[in-house]
């Protein structure tokens, strides 16, 4: 019979992460998959009817509830995400844009990778090629009291090698295979970001949050 899909439009990312971990908290009858992106959250069912309408009310109600003053998403939620452990990646930091991007941020290479380094980093949403998730920083930089904005190349890569560790806006990502790119490629890591074999396929998921530890080569 197939599938059918209902998609909600939120207003921030930050929307999007609260609206996403509430509606994983109470996943009704028939839904199949919640898919999180920049500005929305679409909710794949194989409802039909009344049905697929009960699904979209839900959807609103739920994210109504989520994006309430005070309300801090869903408790059952937070206590899983709490429980569900860090991915650690472990990153040689030895990519050809470090220094570079270093300097058009005004720091030193090594102040960079210690920025990298020092927080928790949560997977907003999929996307791009299997297994690549784009991470938001849990926390501002304290210097400048707002996340670092990183400028892409200005002239894309035709090849970044699988394993890249990158940067670009506000977000960091690790190529799951080469592939054309225009990130800033910072190290290199050899963690397996996407097993066809494993349950689930993808290292990095919606809502887990990821550790980038330093390693020398």
């Amino acid at each position: 019979m197939g599938e059918e899909a209902v998609l909600l439009e939120l207003g921030s990312l930050e929307d999007v992460l609260l609206v996403h971990r509430a509606l994983a908290a109470s996943r009704p009858t028939g839904l199949v998959d919640l898919v999180p992106a920049a500005r929305t959250v679409l909710a794949v069912t194989d409802a039909r009817g009344p049905a697929l309408a009960a699904v979209g009310t839900w959807l609103l109600a739920t994210a109504e509830r989520a994006l309430a003053p005070g309300a801090g998403g869903s408790t059952v939620a937070v206590e899983e995400e709490l429980a569900r452990p860090d991915v650690v990646i472990h990153v040689r930091y030895d990519g050809p844009d470090l220094r570079e991007t270093a300097e058009l941020l005004g720091m030193e290479a090594a102040d960079l990778i210690a920025w990298h380094t020092a927080r928790a980093w949560t997977v907003a949403f999929s996307g791009f090629a299997p297994g690549f998730a784009y991470l938001v920083p849990e926390r501002e930089d304290e210097t400048i009291g707002r996340p670092l904005e990183i400028p892409r190349l200005s002239v894309p890569r035709t090849t970044v090698p699988a394993g890249s560790v990158a940067l670009a806006g506000t977000f960091s990502g690790v190529y799951p295979r080469a592939s054309p790119g225009g990130w800033r490629i910072i190290g290199t890591t050899d963690a397996v970001l996407w097993d066809d074999a494993a349950d689930p396929p993808a290292l990095l998921v919606p809502g887990g949050r990821v550790r980038f530890v330093q390693v020398v080569a």
